[in-house]
């Protein structure tokens, strides 16, 4: 199940083999090759970055970081991203693991979308979102070895990523499409609804019940 790509390990404990076959049961390729990938872009960036962390940590977090966007762990109200959270920690909490480190997977898939904040936290948090960030949009894309990127690919590959990913963002919160309100997410229902009108923050204050 493990892998060494281009001198990236990906760890062999129990815990990351039952996370690994709970993404395996409940994603698809799709979401099994873009999560792969995703921890071994951060587990580069931050061996390039001298971060110390918990590949163990990094590794459940890349793996359950979309988990939100499947049937078997989306929610009818909440942000996708805090239904994989509350996923991870659900499962970390069989393991008997100090609040801590649930708190901190929680918080790396929960910000994984939240730019400006999740870049200048604990380092699993940081890598999971420049990891995400590499694959999804091309962030950094220079700055991480071709070689290395190439290594990864071939093990899990993109496969039309670019056109597919987008309809399985909205098909994983299109019935809620009000939990995007504030974040990036708002392109996705835009992108497939473009009448579609989520709140707005200033008419949000104009119109609170406040007098002044």
């Amino acid at each position: 199940m493990t892998q060494d790509i281009a001198g990236i390990k990906a760890p062999d404990s129990q815990l990351a083999k039952d996370a690994a076959d709970i993404l395996r049961e409940h994603g698809n390729d799709l979401l099994w090759n873009h999560s792969n990938r995703v921890y071994y872009f951060g587990a580069e960036f931050a061996r390039k970055e001298n971060q110390k962390h918990e590949p163990e940590l990094l590794y459940v977090s890349a793996l359950f970081h979309d988990l939100g966007l499947t049937d078997k762990y989306m929610s009818d109200d909440l942000r996708f991203e805090v239904d994989g959270a509350n996923a991870a920690r659900q499962f970390l909490e069989t393991y008997n693991l100090p609040d801590n480190t649930v708190q901190l997977v929680w918080d790396a898939i929960a910000l994984h979308t939240t730019p400006g904040v999740a870049e200048h936290k604990q380092a699993e948090v940081a890598m999971l979102f420049h990891g995400v960030g590499l694959d999804v949009m091309g962030d950094r894309f220079d700055e991480f070895p071709a070689e290395k990127r190439d290594a990864i690919l071939d093990a899990f590959p993109r496969n039309n990523f670019k056109q597919e990913i987008i309809p399985a963002f909205y098909e994983g919160f299109k019935h809620k499409p009000e939990t995007t309100f504030g974040n990036m997410k708002e392109d996705v229902v835009k992108h497939f609804r473009p009448d579609y009108e989520n709140k707005n923050f200033c008419t949000c204050i104009l119109h609170s019940p406040w007098n002044e």
